[in-house]
């Protein structure tokens, strides 16, 4: 019998009744209330903020527009190998300012120096501004740190969650095809890419679990303003060469986006790169900006992703 983690029980029933009788009392969305929910819950339940040596802010210059980054070095006295971190939020909401605990926690597990783009968001900037931006900060990364004479190796990996995940894939799928940029690995965390919603998981996981099917179709409608054609826009559906980067995939139980994250990864082994994929049972969609609830599950994640990246 499938099982909701016990740690997460209690806060599912709190949070789906709020949302009945908001819903009762005639709450709508939009992108206000979708952001200030993101950066809630996670203030909320990631208090745990560690220091890191050296924090710093720039731009990485690209045509049409200037991509702020925060720039997370955990050691600077070495030369460290490179992350980008796109964060979650469905491409409208999240933000460097919400996810700076976790890019915190990750440049101290993984000893990268992460970089985090402020890319675009729906529904002011549809898509494809957020994968410009998130492609120019790839190929702006080291020219930044350079500029900042910071010390760092020419070695580049990417990494995000949700909506970020999607643009992982997006960016290393465009990057196959690019000569003036090599990924290293890319570490996806219950990623979103398959804008078609066409999953077991999306129909078994749509209701009752923090990430519902209709916000999720929300959030696309928002993305998506010009017609463009959505899965041709996915990066499940796009090539998938053996330039692709070592991948590693997190997946989560009860979350919609499960099966695609599966099938992403299967898609990356079988075009003959090294892939590997976890579910982590009993979770939800969104649990590593719910650490209090689930420090174990999400110190494993910080582990594997340690784990792989520096293997």
């Amino acid at each position: 019998m499938r099982e909701v983690n016990p740690k997460l029980k209690a806060y599912l029933k709190e949070f789906n009744a709020t949302v009945a009788e908001l819903v009762a009392a005639g709450f709508k969305p939009n992108a206000t209330n979708a952001r200030e929910g993101l950066a809630n819950l996670t203030k909320t339940f990631i208090t745990n903020v560690p220091d890191v040596a050296l924090i710093q802010d720039d731009i990485v210059p690209a045509e049409g527009y200037q991509v702020p980054v925060r720039i997370y070095n955990p050691a600077p006295e070495e030369e460290l190998p490179v992350l980008i971190y796109y964060h979650g939020g469905g491409g409208m909401a999240g933000s460097v300012t919400v996810y700076d605990p976790i890019c915190r926690k990750i440049a101290l597990a993984t000893r990268h120096i992460v970089i985090a783009p402020e890319y675009r968001l729906a529904p002011e900037c549809p898509y494809p501004a957020g994968v410009n931006d998130a492609y120019a900060t790839l190929k702006g990364a080291f020219g930044v740190l350079a500029a900042r004479q910071m010390k760092f190796k020419r070695e580049l990996s990417i990494a995000g969650d949700s909506g970020g995940g999607a643009l992982c894939g997006s960016v290393s799928g465009l990057a196959q095809f690019d000569a003036s940029i090599e990924i290293k690995k890319q570490f996806m965390i219950y990623p979103s890419v398959d804008y078609t919603m066409d999953s077991g998981s999306m129909v078994e996981n749509s209701v009752g679990y923090l990430l519902q099917a209709s916000k999720i179709a929300w959030y696309f409608d928002s993305y998506f303003k010009n017609g463009e054609c959505r899965k041709a826009a996915s990066p499940l559906y796009g090539d998938f060469t053996k330039r692709l980067p070592a991948t590693y995939v997190v997946t989560a139980e009860f979350c919609p986006l499960r099966d695609e994250g599966r099938d992403y990864c299967e898609k990356v082994a079988a075009a003959g790169v090294p892939a590997f994929h976890v579910n982590m049972d009993g979770m939800i969609h969104t649990f590593m900006n719910m650490e209090d609830l689930v420090e174990e599950e999400c110190a494993f994640v910080y582990d594997k992703m340690s784990e792989f990246l520096n293997s």
